[in-house]
């Protein structure tokens, strides 16, 4: 018991500093700045702009803010509108590539965070956007092509504040910070969980036999991605915290394996976005499938970037 406690102590001391001090003000920042983008009406213009540029991929306008979404708040986000295409009857084809666009671009509450850790977020971005491209397209026209692409009548309008005067912006900015701070806490209990586990694997010897097993992967890169796909990656932004400041893993590595490592394919992200509605868990293999193609082309750019 005393040893489990050994554990746990320090793995909640650091799922508290990092959601406090490092994920909390970067999302304060980061949703104050979407959700005024949001109230000036700069991100309805952007997606009506952008619709019709994306349609040749299967997306939609409401799957152009889903990809807003994920890339500036985090991966929950675009839940919400991926309940939206449901209510307003987007069809099941291109509900299936809004999903796995989602899913094979990176994800804010990770990318922003590593920055600070020498992660390069812009090129992350920029090659992230490709990424979910390719998902959508081979989600809409290979996986999901047997699916209906029936729709019912859209209304794609955006329902959102309006900051029209200096108290609708700190209305907007409580509100966005209000929201970051639901995030990072909600964070906690997932962070203090998967380092205590992770730890206890490591120390167990199990991590080191993976290593051992796995001769051709960056033995660097095992811990982070196993405590990535099975906890997600808010924790895996831990378990990196931890290796980079120990200096197990250089900012180097950090962005050769950003394209594996920071998206929201693994099994919190993948429950998180089915519980969006019935039809987006129908959809989930066809999304899945795309966004397998979307990440291994993520991957292999940042490989050759770095």
């Amino acid at each position: 018991m005393n040893s489990l406690i050994t554990i746990i102590l320090p793995a909640g001391r650091s799922a508290i500093e990092l959601s406090l001090f490092v994920l909390l003000p970067i999302m304060v920042v980061m949703l104050s700045m979407m959700r005024l983008l949001e109230a000036w009406g700069v991100l309805d213009w952007l997606v009506a702009r952008l619709t019709p540029v994306l349609r040749p991929f299967g997306l939609t306008g409401l799957a152009t803010f889903a990809a807003i979404q994920v890339s500036f708040v985090s991966f929950a986000a675009p839940a919400a509108t991926l309940a939206m295409m449901e209510q307003r009857g987007t069809s099941d084809r291109h509900l299936a590539a809004a999903f796995a666009m989602v899913l094979a671009m990176a994800q804010a509450n990770a990318a922003f965070p590593l920055g600070a850790l020498g992660l390069h977020v812009l090129p992350v971005l920029g090659v992230s956007l490709v990424g979910g491209l390719l998902a959508a397209a081979i989600a809409y026209h290979v996986a999901g092509r047997t699916l209906s692409a029936e729709e019912q009548v859209l209304d794609e309008t955006l329902k959102h504040a309006v900051a029209e005067n200096a108290k609708g912006v700190v209305d907007v900015i409580n509100r966005a910070g209000a929201e970051a701070f639901r995030i990072a806490i909600s964070a906690i209990p997932m962070l203090v969980v998967s380092l205590t586990v992770v730890t206890a694997l490591r120390q167990a010897g199990a991590i080191q036999a993976l290593t051992n097993a796995l001769p051709f992967v960056d033995p660097d890169l095992v811990l982070p991605a196993v405590t990535k796909y099975l906890a997600g990656g808010t924790a895996m932004l831990g378990v990196v915290d931890e290796q980079v400041r120990a200096g197990h893993l250089s900012p180097a590595q950090l962005n050769t394996w950003a394209g594996i490592l920071i998206h929201p394919l693994d099994f919190p992200g993948v429950a998180v976005l089915m519980a969006a509605g019935p039809r987006t868990a129908r959809v989930w293999k066809p999304a899945v499938l795309g966004s397998l193609a979307g990440i291994a082309l993520r991957g292999a750019l940042h490989m050759a970037l770095n």
